[in-house]
């Protein structure tokens, strides 16, 4: 019987859920999922450190384990920093190191340097209506392979190797301490390359070139927010346009369909007397799924917020700067 199943760390984020997304961390290193803006010249940035794991998955709608691949577990440690262009303007990356393995089985780990991220997060409308504060933000997106890993291995790929395009559209309404933010995010994937010159999907291609379907995700944070501290519950939904799904006692491939929900929740602290270090943490729970790991993460990371011309002020991490 062959393994199974997609990698744990589809982008530690995209997944983020997943692992998109995976990472809705937050921090005064402001992400691309959140209503949080940097000031203008302040730079944040720092590391994250994430862990997940599952044993069950879905193949297709079918919920099943593999007793060749045992559990899978994902580790990702990731580099992060978002500047202040202005107070509306952000420009955000991320380089994620990410190491998958199975406690079964005769597969191999692999690990290595993934994807280069980088986000532009616009708010061009901020406005008080009623008790409360609407804002808009628009965003675009671009990730690219930083080194030659195969996206023919999975589940332990550490990523798929496809340049991505992203946009995205995000709402926030903050009344008083209290905030609710919805955001809905297009990613085109371009084509990859695998080490073998045919391959069967539905059906046989004679080529080395597979094509990547593009990709919709949702995205929804509410808690509280205030000057120190935010806690908040996420549901994250990603859904691959097209794709197939993986075929019984088959290994998964880069090109199947691979759909998630997600819920979890986290947290940023901002220290009173030093606010320009931040503590990030969340944890995530992929409660439905198609051809992906049914999995359970965790995450944490500091980060450092300080003015690039050495101005001696106080970072503002709020959407008000």
């Amino acid at each position: 019987m062959f393994m199974k199943i997609f990698k744990g760390a589809r982008r530690y984020v995209l997944m983020a859920i997943l692992f998109s997304a995976l990472h809705p961390l937050h921090a005064s290193a402001q992400t691309d999922q959140d209503a949080i803006m940097m000031s203008k010249n302040y730079f944040c940035g720092g590391a994250m450190y994430g862990h997940g794991s599952w044993k069950n998955y879905w193949e297709g709608t079918l919920k099943r384990d593999n007793e060749n691949l045992g559990t899978v577990s994902s580790q990702m440690i990731g580099i992060m920093g978002n500047y202040g262009i202005i107070n509306n303007l952000n420009v955000l990356f991320n380089v994620p190191w990410i190491s998958n393995k199975a406690s079964a089985g005769t597969l191999h780990k692999m690990n290595g340097v993934q994807d280069l991220s980088l986000w532009v997060k616009w708010m061009p409308f901020s406005k008080s209506i009623g008790k409360g504060t609407l804002s808009i933000f628009g965003l675009g997106g671009v990730s690219l392979p930083v080194s030659d890993y195969t996206p023919d291995f999975l589940p332990l790929s550490i990523g798929l190797h496809s340049k991505s395009f992203s946009g995205r559209v995000m709402v926030d309404y903050e009344l008083g301490k209290f905030f609710a933010t919805g955001s809905g995010t297009y990613t085109y994937r371009d084509n990859i390359n695998i080490d073998r010159t045919a391959y069967y999907t539905t059906e046989l291609h004679l080529t080395n070139e597979v094509e990547m379907p593009d990709v919709a995700s949702f995205n929804f944070r509410t808690g509280y927010r205030s000057g120190h501290l935010i806690a908040e519950a996420i549901v994250s939904n990603m859904t691959t346009l097209g794709g197939f799904d993986i075929r019984r006692n088959d290994m998964p491939f880069a090109s199947n369909k691979m759909n998630a929900t997600t819920v979890g929740a986290g947290f940023k602290y901002t220290f009173k007397n030093i606010h320009e270090l931040s503590l990030v943490g969340n944890g995530n729970y992929v409660v439905a799924g198609r051809n992906v790991g049914q999995s359970t993460s965790v995450s944490a990371g500091v980060f450092y917020a300080f003015n690039v011309t050495g101005a001696n002020k106080k970072p503002k991490t709020d959407k008000k700067n």
